[in-house]
């Protein structure tokens, strides 16, 4: 066994991205920035990540992957995907040769808190690791839901506050 198979057996086949839908607030050049530094070295050939199908870093994360890895691509959406806001609409549309699945949950109570933390359960029971991307400057939200989910799982974390 080498180092680079050391490597290689320490890195999670899954993962879920959970972040916030608020990202303005940095330019485009740092979150891809962020995501070459820390999503990069996960994303090799064979992994699986799991992407909510939302605006914000789940957009802004799909087009990364999908345009900078081979990583395979899972986008999941609490409702129906022609429920989503526009941008996150079409950042799957232009990822969409490269998903692996579109996955709709078609949650009853669509759009609400409950569904979108349903979809965040439904990606952490499926992966072996959770990158979150919260928002530096907001306690609690969708993000931190999602990481206390994983977390309480005993599922590893990331946490890359934005």
């Amino acid at each position: 066994m080498t180092s680079d198979d050391v490597v290689a057996a320490a890195v999670p086949d899954t993962i879920t991205i959970s972040g916030t839908r608020s990202t303005s607030h940095r330019p485009l050049g740092e979150y891809r920035r962020m995501f070459a530094e820390y999503l990069a070295p996960f994303a090799g050939p064979g992994r699986r990540f799991y992407i909510g199908g939302a605006s914000g870093v789940d957009s802004l994360t799909l087009l990364w992957l999908a345009s900078e890895t081979r990583a395979e691509l899972v986008v999941v959406v609490p409702g129906a995907m022609d429920g989503q806001p526009a941008d996150a609409r079409d950042a799957v549309a232009v990822a969409r040769g490269r998903l692996r699945e579109l996955v709709e949950l078609a949650h009853p109570a669509h759009p609400s808190a409950e569904a979108y933390h349903h979809r965040n359960r439904w990606m952490v029971d499926r992966s072996e690791f959770v990158i979150g991307f919260p928002r530096a400057d907001v306690a609690g939200g969708g993000t931190w839901y999602t990481l206390d989910y994983a977390a309480e799982h005993g599922k590893p974390r990331l946490v890359l506050p934005v």
